[in-house]
């Protein structure tokens, strides 16, 4: 009879955990747990799906605590220990953070722009409201739709403009600005800024954010805590949608960007002072509300990630089953083929590590 033997048994844990680090999916990492009790172990315990969505999206590190509010805890007959209790942390966390990998790589990617939240300054308010940088057309109502700055006689004096996205917790990677062309005016110029770059962050107290009046007309950019600062991208004078892509995609948590316009180009003849004006406003990523949410904890910058796998399928692109979302057993074929292809691809990336396998053969224990 042939003998099989389950290589993990027979390797340090720093090791075995650098093997299946080299997977960059949790679907992969979620598809080996189901090997075999030992492998679920292995993987639960050490949070591998934990570690590589640190690795992928660093943000994620100011999670505080992860939960499932609608998850129904098995019951047990040691309900209540301290064993008891940490392993059902250590479960919710590989469930959530293999859930939300996935989510973030594979949820369709729109326009996360919600609402407009406010600008540094206005220059005919409402008529040039920020309001109207969410509409696409030029036009509404035969009236042009856009926002404009307050004019400046010096052309370094920056503007910016803030957005509240469509979930707290939002996978961006582009965003479009439209600079507005006044046809209206002599010479149809555009008022377009020389530059931008851009900010993302969460609110320091969303008690008082959820109580404001929007759009802010003053100090809106005080209220927000800024986390992450993009480069500085160049602006053309040109009337369509600039796509400025980010070097990486970023994961805005707390669901608030800033537009920061830096450079003036264009005088209006009326008064010869400089202006920015905007058309249209977009911001490209991955939504993950409703299958995620979160609540910050106040003046700390952590917050608790909250999962509702009920919801997660919904999001999705496709509608094939995952074994994240509902192991079943009914999967075993394709978990056993994959997986041979797996330790096909674990044991050639690390041949150059002469890492010895003692007594293992190609086969894995199918206990």
């Amino acid at each position: 009879m042939e003998i099989r033997l389950d290589f993990l048994r027979y390797l340090e844990t720093d090791t075995a955990v650098n093997i299946l680090a080299c997977l960059d999916d949790t679907s992969d990492l979620i598809r080996a747990s189901l090997v075999s009790h030992f492998w679920c172990y292995f993987v639960v315990s050490n949070g591998l799906c934990k570690q590589l969505c640190l690795r992928k999206f660093p943000q994620l590190a100011d999670i505080a605590y992860v939960t499932e509010p609608s998850h129904k805890v098995k019951k047990s007959t040691d309900v209540g220990s301290s064993t008891s209790l940490q392993w059902e942390a250590l479960e919710r966390e590989h469930r959530v953070y293999g859930s939300i990998f996935r989510a973030l790589t594979k949820v369709k990617a729109i326009n996360c722009v919600a609402e407009a939240f406010g600008a540094s300054s206005t220059d005919n308010y409402p008529e040039e409201s920020i309001n109207n940088t969410l509409e696409p057309r030029d036009e509404i109502l035969r009236r042009f739709s856009y926002w404009s700055s307050k004019g400046q006689k010096n052309p370094d004096v920056p503007e910016t403009l803030i957005y509240r996205l469509k979930a707290g917790i939002c996978l961006v990677t582009e965003i479009g600005i439209r600079p507005f062309q006044a046809y209206f005016q002599n010479g149809m110029p555009i008022y377009s800024a020389k530059s931008v770059r851009f900010r993302m962050g969460y609110p320091k107290s969303p008690i008082e954010i959820n109580n404001l009046e929007l759009p802010v007309q003053k100090n809106a950019d005080a209220k927000i805590t800024w986390t992450y600062t993009s480069p500085v991208y160049s602006m053309s004078q040109e009337n369509l949608l600039q796509h400025f892509k980010l070097p990486e995609p970023v994961l805005c948590i707390g669901g608030f960007v800033q537009l920061e316009m830096l450079g003036r180009v264009q005088t209006q003849e009326m008064d010869d002072k400089y202006y920015i004006c905007v058309s249209h406003v977009e911001v490209i990523g991955r939504p993950l509300f409703p299958a995620f949410d979160i609540d910050f904890t106040e003046s700390s910058g952590k917050f608790t990630l909250k999962y509702y796998p009920e919801v997660l399928s919904q999001t999705m692109t496709t509608g094939n089953s995952d074994p994240m979302i509902n192991p079943s057993v009914g999967e075993e074929d394709r978990v056993w083929e994959h997986l041979e292809g797996l330790v096909e691809f674990l044991m050639q990336r690390n041949a150059d590590d002469n890492i010895n396998l003692i007594g293992w053969d190609g086969n894995v224990d199918d206990e």
